[in-house]
């Protein structure tokens, strides 16, 4: 099950919940599963409203008093911490919210000059962002989604009140979160994407760009705080299975050099080194350059979170002075990995997808290798076996 965020009006944490619960994730369960955090004292409400006619749902956090909790708490990063420890929620979503609220807390911090154990979020320290960042992790796992993607982000333009006064949309931290991911200005005078849409996305989502090729099956639309003339203020959310080759649109960067001076005992080095700090792909091309030298291309593939790190790597540790990078779109087939059984012993083949349709398949190398050197087998023969076993 894939998720597509279109965040044409901007996204926050309240859209985001709106939208999940309009797409099908049931409140009473939503309420009980955030039980488990030991916090009290609040009401978590919806209600249908419309938005430049379009009908969504609104989710608002509530004290028990009837004030909006927005601004009625301060919170440091060991207060999140401590609550987030101390729930009954699955450890894989207490991990996902504490590496949320880290970011949180390391963008407010950067962009304040304050240390992380010091900084207090404000605005986005109160009930109600605990609430939206593991409501929505929550909704996400109760609709079943494995894949999150999303359109660039719109941030609005204008100023926005905040504690430190007014500041120029975007705000500091939501630029901060927002490093290497694709967003736009429109002419909306208002801040459409907050620092608790922005580290949720930006955390969570594995692509930006166009909508996915998928089946839609549920869709939910989530009210924002203002209902423009212009414009809908909602975030929509589609839910399906992903079809076709893959995701139309899903960025990757590409960054190349060109080096014709280095000793290519130390390539193996610097392709590890750069798979071990996250990149896709490194792959290398001989080519002729100036005065007829023979040199190498070297090109790595990574998503734009990595780029930075990557090219620090190619700096450091090659001859190279200097880098060109570039953002491409990509499609790529579903795949996944599967153990097959085989006269020789189990072996793990990868395969790939289009829809349920299995168009290619190729057994482990490593596998095949160690069951070869084992058996005193051909590779080859190996090889072709344990590809046979997985159609039959």
């Amino acid at each position: 099950m894939i998720i597509y965020f279109d965040t044409s009006s901007g996204i926050s944490g309240d859209m985001i919940l709106g939208a999940l619960v309009d797409a099908g994730v049931p409140l009473e369960k939503l309420k009980k599963e955030l039980s488990k955090l030991p916090m009290r004292g609040y009401e978590l409400e919806s209600r249908k409203v419309k938005r430049a006619g379009f009908l969504a749902t609104k989710i608002e956090v509530i004290l028990k008093t009837g004030v909006r909790s927005q601004k009625s708490e301060v919170r440091r990063w060991k207060d999140i911490e401590r609550i987030i420890k101390k729930s009954s929620l699955p450890n894989i979503v207490k991990q996902k919210g504490l590496s949320i609220f880290r970011r949180l807390f390391e963008a407010e911090a950067k962009v304040h000059g304050e240390r992380v154990d010091k900084v207090h979020l404000h605005e986005l320290g109160a009930v109600d962002c605990i609430v939206d960042i593991f409501g929505a992790l929550i909704g996400l796992d109760i609709l079943g989604v494995k894949k999150i993607y999303a359109s660039p982000l719109n941030l609005g333009s204008g100023m926005i009140k905040t504690e430190h006064g007014i500041l120029p949309v975007p705000a500091p931290a939501t630029l901060e979160l927002l490093k290497y991911i694709p967003v736009y200005s429109s002419d909306t005078k208002f801040e459409l994407t907050t620092p608790t849409g922005a580290v949720l996305i930006s955390s969570l989502a594995d692509g930006f760009g166009q909508m996915p090729v998928m089946s839609v099956s549920k869709i939910g639309i989530g009210a924002g705080g203002r209902d423009f003339k212009t414009h809908p203020n909602v975030l929509r959310v589609f839910v399906g299975e992903g079809q076709g080759s893959g995701v139309r649109g899903q960025g990757v960067t590409i960054i190349e050099t060109n080096i014709d001076d280095m000793n290519p005992q130390v390539y193996e080095y610097v392709m590890e080194r750069l798979f071990k700090a996250g990149a896709l792909d490194v792959f290398l091309t001989q080519v002729i350059m100036k005065k007829d030298r023979p040199g190498i291309v070297l090109t790595v593939l990574c998503s734009a979170d990595k780029k930075e790190g990557l090219i620090k790597i190619i700096l450091k540790e090659t001859t190279s002075i200097g880098v060109r990078f570039y953002e491409a779109d990509r499609i790529t087939l579903q795949r996944e990995i599967k153990t097959v059984k085989t006269e020789f012993g189990n072996v793990r083949v990868k395969i790939s997808k289009l829809g349920n349709e299995i168009l290619k398949s190729a057994p482990e190398y490593e596998d095949c290798k160690k069951i070869a050197e084992k058996l005193n087998k051909p590779l080859i023969e190996v090889m072709k076996k344990s590809d046979r076993a997985l159609i039959v």
